[in-house]
């Protein structure tokens, strides 16, 4: 359990307990209700009654009046004290007082004892005899002091001889900060052990422990149960230490955990101050000394030493008392037991992630048939296949010898960016080199990989990478990597994580062919074999597109060329003179247009132009003309220089009624043939009505 509202950790919840099980058992469940309405404090019975929890000095002096109030006993405070052991203040005291042997050395151990229930206050024994003693009480600076706390004191002094079976001692208290001494002064007396009977005597103490002991069981087997329930490594870390609070109570508890693989520690701390705890955990680890204010003890199983626990007390007071490091130790036990249940669970559960997420990359990748897409859905696919931060693929550029990212994830937006602007040049980076020699692959440190790599690495916030290669065959394709942040990698990059992203690595190589091969048949299906231009299928696609673009500024225009003479060329130097004529007409027609027109074949040797983004329709005409000049020189085929000509039809789209891009095709064809027919060749072109 947690509070709901943060409050200084001033108070244990021991004590707050105590109080409302007193008034519970005396006056009932109603009496405890009225009493937290009348505090108008904002927590729960049960809260109150966590010995995990602290609270203010604050809420704890406002119980203490509304208690008084509610029950209407002004000496109530004193009786709660008094029965503080009968209602659980803390089974591990009991036991620590009874193992101390005698009021005299319980009392001396008192300072320590206070420790364990406040830090607003120091206590100190002035005085100590064999059936007497005196003791000063002083509440630091900056809280005002309660007649009603200095009662409840003085009830938990009266019951220091019954843990051995005597009578509750006699206090005499005649200065108190209340009358503005500048601290409380107690006289304790108490009997010596041969009043009562010694068989008696014996009975009572021993009841006393016995049913601290109890206490103490039902608290270890609660605790147990607790954190075999936790459904994760984090929910138990928090319940370790808030039940440690209830094995051994001190003012402060830290926990520090190495997580299975690499990686940071789990850290989990109450009643330190947030800039000491990272300082002090990797103390703790390491196996330092935190102060003889610390109890501490391993967190190990028979499988797994899995950290550390300690309970810290103030220095100034002596620190612990008694034996708490075997109570917490017999706790730590516990915690260590639910911890590797909960790391095998959280193991589970991830390898059935991995396996569900194999299977969902798997579908996705049949699903999918474009290269840009297989790379990132890869590459979201590994950080929960691999258990990297950081993943992406990087695609080989044969032409350039170089690798550059084509996706990523897990990186900051800055990381992605450099990465995406960055390539990987072979001849900069050995690693690469050594890749594309052997084909296996790297696993790689920015602290001691080649310049280059490092400095991408650290561009994009990676500090260790394993890098496969993805290869077709002999063909390298590119790079799968996975990648982590400085001291987040895992204690070994050769073993599961390298057989998890080969495997991956093999699907994306698998879809990547795929991909590149349907590419090569969409490409086929719509482009000219012989040029390598649009075929009439992708030419009319591109000119449906561009209608809706097309109005009053931004004319649309379309150019039917027909080749004259061609079946001479073919008749007199053959096919293959044919054939190679059309390549250099294709060619010559793309360096004569826009960057953003459209070239295609029709068909035999007829070809045509899609012309948007026309500003006036007569820039069509300009165009065209730019088209007939290609004609201009001749062409060199079979070592002859052969002139040729075209007849060219224009028709531009913009103001009139609707059309589709057959009927502006068929329309520019109408208007190449009546060119042809009036004998045009070289730059008389022909318009088509409008």
């Amino acid at each position: 359990m947690t509070a709901p509202v943060a409050e200084p950790r001033e108070t244990s919840g021991a004590t707050t307990g105590g109080l409302l099980r007193y008034v519970r058992s005396t006056a009932g469940p109603e009496a405890v209700d009225r009493l937290l309405a009348r505090s108008g404090v904002p927590h729960t019975a049960e809260q109150l009654e966590d010995q995990s929890l602290w609270w203010s000095y604050e809420t704890r002096i406002r119980l203490f009046s509304a208690a008084t109030e509610v029950v209407g006993d002004p000496a109530l405070m004193f009786k709660v004290g008094a029965a503080a052991l009968q209602t659980g203040l803390a089974h591990s005291i009991v036991i620590l007082l009874r193992a101390l042997g005698s009021p005299r050395q319980v009392i001396n151990q008192l300072p320590r004892a206070v420790a364990k229930f406040s830090t607003t206050s120091t206590m100190e024994v002035l005085d100590s005899g064999a059936t007497s003693a005196t003791i000063r009480y002083t509440l630091h600076p900056g809280y005002r002091h309660s007649r009603l706390d200095c009662s409840y004191a003085q009830g938990l002094f009266s019951v220091v001889p019954t843990v051995f079976g005597l009578p509750a001692a006699r206090i005499e208290h005649d200065e108190c900060e209340s009358d503005g001494h500048g601290a409380c002064v107690y006289r304790i007396t108490w009997d010596r052990r041969t009043r009562l009977p010694r068989r008696r005597r014996d009975r009572a103490a021993q009841s006393l422990e016995l049913h601290a002991l109890r206490g103490q069981l039902r608290i270890l087997q609660s605790a147990a149960t607790e954190l075999v329930a936790s459904d994760d490594v984090a929910t138990a870390l928090q319940r370790i230490v808030a039940r440690a609070a209830e094995a051994v109570l001190a003012p402060a508890y830290l926990l520090a955990v190495r997580p299975p693989g690499r990686g940071e520690p789990y850290v989990h701390s109450a009643g330190l101050p947030a800039a000491d705890v990272a300082g002090m955990a990797a103390t703790l680890l390491a196996g330092g000394d935190l102060g003889p204010g610390a109890v501490v003890v391993d967190v190990a199983s028979a499988r797994h030493s899995h950290g550390r626990l300690a309970a810290i007390y103030p220095t100034s007071d002596g620190g612990a008392m008694g034996d708490e490091a075997s109570m917490l130790a017999a706790y730590a036990g516990h915690a260590a037991a639910a911890l590797d249940l909960v790391i095998a669970l959280e193991d589970a559960r991830q390898q059935a992630d991995r396996a569900g997420a194999l299977l969902s990359l798997a579908h996705a990748l049949a699903a999918t048939t474009d290269a840009g897409a297989v790379t990132q859905v890869v590459s979201e696919a590994l950080p929960r296949i691999v258990g990297c931060t950081s993943a992406g693929i990087l695609l080989w550029d044969a032409a350039t010898a170089s690798l550059r990212s084509h996706s990523s994830v897990g990186l900051s937006g800055d990381g992605t960016d450099f990465l995406l602007g960055s390539t990987l040049r072979a001849e900069d980076a050995p690693e690469l080199v050594g890749m594309l020699t052997d084909r296996e692959p790297r696993i790689i440190s920015a602290a001691t990989s080649s310049p280059a790599l490092r400095d991408l690495l650290r561009g994009a916030g990676t500090a260790d990478v394993v890098a496969v290669p993805l290869l077709s065959g002999t063909t390298f394709l590119g790079v799968a990597t996975a990648g982590w942040r400085a001291g987040e990698a895992p204690t070994r990059l050769d073993g599961d994580v390298l057989a998890r992203l080969r495997g991956v690595g093999d699907q994306a190589t698998s879809a990547l062919q795929k991909a590149r091969l349907l590419d090569t048949v969409r490409h086929q299906a719509t482009h000219d074999a012989l040029t390598g231009l649009p075929n009439r299928v992708l030419f009319l696609e591109r000119l449906q597109a561009a209608l809706p673009g097309a109005s009053q500024g931004a004319h649309l225009g379309v150019l039917f060329c027909d080749l004259d003479r061609f079946k001479d060329v073919n008749d007199t130097l053959g096919h293959a003179a044919g054939d190679e004529l059309l390549r250099q007409v294709a060619a010559r027609l793309g360096s004569a247009v826009r960057p953003g027109d459209t070239v295609g074949r029709l068909s035999g040797d007829e070809f045509a132009v899609v012309l948007p983004g026309l500003v006036h329709p007569d820039d069509a005409h300009g165009l065209a003309a730019r088209v007939t000049g290609c004609f201009d020189e001749p062409f060199r085929l079979e070592g002859t220089d052969v002139t040729m000509g075209t007849s060219v039809g224009v028709t531009v789209h913009g103001d009139g009624g609707p059309r589709t891009a057959e009927q502006l095709l068929r329309e520019a064809d109408a208007a190449m043939y009546r060119h042809k027919q009036r004998g045009g060749r070289g730059r008389r072109t022909t318009r088509a009505a409008p």
